[in-house]
């Protein structure tokens, strides 16, 4: 089976990034030909930093392989290094639908807090990420519950190529973790957590200090009662329940039963100390791992040659099919 998936370039990863995709990263690389991309094209759809955009895709590799990437099991390259993407793009904005696009919740949401421009790019970014995927003709997708919808248009996209063209692209299946798939916003429990758009306070980082975290615990939204119980009425304890099962490798009812009369100043500090140790040993890697920025920049090199040599033969064919360009020699 292969498994592609495609990760923002900023090495400030929070707990959300690092429990709900960077994990299910590491894991893929035992369940099959795992190709991960760190996508610094999509990167430049809304305004960033364009001074720092390299050296935020060294800070996410050097995340990527402190979480325990290896690249002697997968495949990592940056998505600005394999120009089939941006290619296979442009053919596949022939089938999709107009309406579909404008019908995408991310654009909405992105598109409304853009005070200047709204790009064109922004408006195109899933056929991107279409791309991305369906470039390696991918059958697993790992991805947050709130990709769900990109992942229906990517499927969308390759039905109807291959309806109309003949069988060329694989239709993917996402992968939703179903325990970690929405961590939440420490101040504002009813938001994912967000790194664009979520305070200092309510994102917990994983390069954080330890008494950063303690810290960001201890001020964390709950409610005025004392009970460690998930419920509607309680958010943002119904979060920090959910990461701790997640930390502990256990579900979020024994959970419950461990902190049944312990208040919430006792579970948040327990909360706290288990999130210092679970991130721990990726931080003290990271550190090693990021001050050899030309390893880094190796790592990526070789990864895009071997996404290139598989990119190269999808694209070659979605050519043929489309009747762009001469036609396709065969050898023999």
């Amino acid at each position: 089976m292969r498994i592609f998936s495609g990760i923002q370039p900023t090495g400030r990863k929070h707990l959300g990034n690092y429990i709900g995709a960077i994990r299910q990263y590491v894991d893929g690389q035992d369940r099959g030909e795992a190709i991960y991309c760190i996508v610094d094209l999509h990167a430049t759809t809304v305004p960033y930093d364009h001074a720092g955009l390299r050296a935020s895709v060294l800070d996410t590799t050097a995340m990527l392989l402190a979480s325990g990437l290896d690249p002697a099991r997968c495949i990592l390259f940056r998505q600005g290094d394999v120009a089939e993407h941006t290619e296979l793009t442009w053919l596949l904005s022939a089938v999709t639908a107009h309406g579909d696009l404008n019908r995408m919740h991310q654009f909405k949401d992105k598109s409304a807090r853009q005070r200047e421009l709204v790009s064109a790019g922004l408006f195109l970014y899933p056929v991107l990420q279409a791309a991305d995927v369906l470039a390696y003709r991918a059958e697993e997708v790992p991805v947050g519950a709130d990709q769900r919808q990109h992942i229906e248009l990517m499927r969308d996209i390759a039905m109807r190529f291959n309806e109309r063209f003949g069988e060329t692209l694989v239709v993917p299946e996402h992968r939703i973790p179903e325990i970690g798939a929405r961590i939440m916003d420490l101040q504002e429990p009813e938001r994912k957590m967000s790194t664009t758009g979520s305070s200092e306070q309510g994102t917990l980082y994983v390069l954080d200090e330890p008494r950063a975290v303690v810290k960001k615990l201890k001020s964390a939204v709950t409610d005025s009662g004392r009970e460690v119980i998930r419920s509607p009425e309680k958010p943002g304890v119904s979060n920090l329940i959910e990461v701790m099962a997640v930390i502990r490798g256990t579900d979020s009812a024994r959970i419950e039963q461990e902190f049944d009369g312990a208040g919430y100043g006792a579970f948040k500090q327990a909360v706290a100390d288990a999130i210092v140790e679970f991130l721990a040993p990726v931080r003290a890697r990271y550190a090693e791992l990021r001050e050899d920025e030309g390893a880094l920049e190796a790592v990526l090199g070789e990864g895009a040659e071997r996404a290139r040599a598989i990119a190269r033969e999808t694209l070659a064919d979605v050519r043929e099919r489309m009747g762009v360009g001469p036609p396709r020699r065969v050898s023999g």
